[in-house]
């Protein structure tokens, strides 16, 4: 009796495991068309020795509604540049560089660092912000990134960093005429286990997503293997920090509506972007939920029309079991009237992976849209 129960025990636990693996699969590998490589033909393919400063071809664009008319790619190294947040007056910051656990890396021994380029330029080129002294650039791991406008106009960066693989962020002040960052603070907070993105709504107050509950990497794994929904966003400020909203797969990216009513956060495993709306005590309450067939990472808004821009990945399988000769994809979407009962969903970009891998990111400034990647180029689209 006593084997028999052992066996039938064994026989649950293995169903269990299967069942969880399958759901794992399927939340990290989705059917999607640009897999079948007959997009190759579409868009195009880039030689492995041209030079990525310079431009290199126009490139027809797999669109739906776009017309999008030149590609270049930007002079950042293929060290990725995971976040991108534009200013009013069309100044960009990439953060570049991020290394992550499991994650492929074309640069694995240089530090990251925070990239700007002016929009306003005819040929614009990306340049690295110098850091203040004191600040520990050897460990500098940044991930997301955002930027808020003081009202007498001083421009901060909040950075989610990742020193040794530990999590903080960063606060800076925009210096713009020597073209360098000013590191006023590093925020540390048991309710920042494993930060991923974040939103600042004030010169020392953001919201901060979690990707996991737990910091250890083992716990991590078992997290996201038995699927336990604990993620999380947390509000921050120097007198109050809280968590406003539970419950995501795992959370990923975060942004606020122009009228600075509502949240949007991505979960990126279970393939949706919440809209949670902001209150006074800055609480936030969950109005609907947006389902999508890839995995949502970074979300921008389009300043002109307050439309969402995401950096998927039709493929989150291949982002960690890297294949140069099947590199994974990149994918960028376009939400309009998201609050609307049916919001409209047009693709803006995709590719196999044949010139961009890995896109995390795309944000907009009159008519310029920049495609980040997480550990690839960055793309200069004029639309």
């Amino acid at each position: 009796m006593g084997r028999l129960l052992a066996l039938s025990l064994l026989g649950i636990a293995l169903a269990l495991l299967g069942e969880r693996l399958l759901a794992l699969r399927k939340g990290f590998r989705l059917t999607f068309i640009i897999e079948s490589g007959s997009l190759e033909e579409k868009i195009g393919t880039i030689p492995k020795d041209t030079d990525t400063d310079k431009v290199n071809k126009a490139l027809p664009n797999k669109s739906q509604n776009s017309n999008m008319t030149f590609i270049y790619f930007l002079n950042l190294t293929e060290a990725g540049s995971e976040d991108i947040d534009i200013l009013p007056n069309g100044l960009a910051f990439f953060s570049v560089g991020l290394k992550c656990p499991g994650l492929h890396s074309f640069a694995p021994d240089k530090p990251g660092g925070i990239l700007m380029m002016d929009l306003k330029e005819e040929n614009p080129r990306a340049l690295e912000l110098r850091i203040s002294r004191g600040f520990n650039l050897a460990s500098f791991n940044p991930h997301g990134i955002s930027t808020f406008i003081d009202s007498d106009n001083t421009v901060y960066l909040f950075v989610v960093n990742h020193p040794e693989f530990k999590n903080t962020v960063e606060i800076f002040k925009f210096e713009e005429e020597e073209n360098s960052l000013l590191h006023l603070k590093t925020i540390k907070h048991e309710l920042l286990p494993s930060v991923n993105d974040i939103i600042a709504v004030g010169p020392a107050h953001f919201y901060a997503t979690n990707d996991h509950y737990f910091s250890d990497p083992f716990l991590k794994y078992l997290e996201t293997y038995l699927n336990l929904h604990w993620t999380n966003v947390v509000y921050y400020s120097p007198n109050e920090v809280k968590v406003v909203a539970e419950g995501f797969d795992s959370a990923n990216g975060i942004n606020i509506s122009p009228d600075k009513k509502y949240i949007y956060v991505a979960d990126i495993l279970a393939h949706e972007i919440h809209v949670l709306e902001k209150h006074p005590n800055m609480n936030l309450t969950q109005l609907k939920v947006l389902k999508l067939d890839t995995l949502v990472d970074n979300l921008s808004i389009d300043p002109s029309s307050g439309d969402i821009l995401v950096g998927c990945h039709p493929n989150g399988q291949k982002l960690f079991i890297y294949d140069p000769n099947n590199p994974p994809s990149s994918e960028v979407l376009r939400i309009q009237n998201i609050l609307s009962e049916k919001p409209t969903v047009t693709t803006v970009y995709a590719n196999n992976g044949s010139v961009l891998q890995g896109s995390s990111v795309a944000s907009v400034y009159d008519r310029k849209l920049l495609i980040g990647t997480l550990y690839h180029r960055a793309l200069y689209c004029q639309l």
